[in-house]
């Protein structure tokens, strides 16, 4: 069971606080597509705040497309569409020919000689071929935080090895206007907008888990009072959110910095300051070298941790399916 933590005497709303853990359990797949959300009752019990404050944050999340509430039921995070049955009869409507050509197609390789499986064989290394070469990966993410989405191009283009775009949410029903076909990749917090404007366009999107930092989360927990805790991260939604996260840990009983991985300055005093840096793959080597250039004036310096790939290694997995790449 997920625990959620409130510091009442923060200067943060709680609702905020709730919202932000809540909507990173969704998207690093502790709470996964399908699966119930805690009632109000539970929730109030757990970081006794009032049960229409929690009602409150639930219909935040709503708004955002991550859950639905189900009459008689509860919250539920909203399961993604896109499934195989559901794609298909899309395909089937923008191409009405397409299953009279599939069905005759293979009854002439049934003539010539091939069994079921041959004919399925020739059919799938045909298209694994022509989505290696042509799949168009489209990453999105809002203006406003481009940088996860620069942090999420990256991964997907070092693990899938093929060219991987990024596109601002913003941009992306404007270019999917001049585009055959997409798959469009973004995280939870996104999702909801990106597939609204991939139904128009007859895209489909894959939404990917992150990680769900485990472990960076325990040291947190365990950090003596009075600990400076630093955080350096490509995203600005990302240090937004592990602000409030931290906080909602533990209040004001350690004090955080956070730097995005351009902001030199900031860079600087946060080694010189710090007990730790926590930073993700993108920003470790910038994080690294300050330090280096440091090192002569600090007398002891900072643990620096790099954090796993921000996207979860079995949502690589299912794109690398999707796309045909295994």
């Amino acid at each position: 069971m997920v625990k959620f933590h409130i510091q009442s005497d923060s200067e943060i709303p709680a609702s905020n606080q709730l919202f932000n853990q809540l909507r990173f359990a969704i998207a690093s797949g502790q709470y996964p597509p399908g699966s119930q959300l805690p009632s109000t009752r539970a929730l109030a019990m757990q970081t006794g705040l009032h049960r229409n404050t929690i009602s409150k944050v639930y219909r935040q999340l709503e708004d955002t497309g991550l859950v639905e509430a189900q009459a008689g039921s509860g919250i539920y995070v909203r399961q993604t569409q896109g499934g195989f049955a559901q794609y298909k009869s899309q395909l089937l409507e923008s191409y009405p020919q397409a299953q009279t050509v599939v069905q005759s197609s293979v009854d002439r390789l049934l003539q010539e000689g091939c069994s079921l499986n041959e004919a399925r064989e020739l059919f799938l290394a045909e298209i694994d071929w022509r989505l290696r070469c042509s799949a168009r990966v489209l990453v999105t993410a809002p203006i406003n935080d481009i940088g996860v989405g620069q942090l999420m191009m990256e991964e997907l283009q070092a693990a899938l090895h093929i060219p991987v775009q990024l596109v601002p949410l913003e941009e992306l029903s404007a270019l999917l206007e001049h585009t055959r076909s997409a798959t469009i990749v973004t995280s939870r917090y996104f999702v909801g907008d990106a597939e609204a404007i991939a139904q128009i366009h007859s895209a489909r999107v894959v939404p990917v888990d992150i990680y769900d930092f485990a472990p960076e989360v325990e040291l947190v927990s365990n950090l003596p009072k009075g600990t400076y805790f630093g955080v350096v991260s490509l995203s600005h939604g990302i240090l937004r959110a592990v602000e409030v996260i931290i906080h909602s840990l533990r209040g004001d009983e350690i004090l955080v910095m956070t730097a995005h991985r351009d902001d030199r300055y900031k860079l600087n005093a946060m080694v010189r300051t710090v007990q730790y840096v926590v930073s993700d793959i993108a920003s470790y080597e910038a994080v690294k070298e300050v330090l280096q250039e440091a090192r002569e004036d600090i007398i002891r310096p900072p643990r620096l941790i790099q954090t796993e790939s921000y996207i979860d290694e079995s949502s690589i997995d299912h794109l690398k399916r999707e796309l045909g790449l295994e």
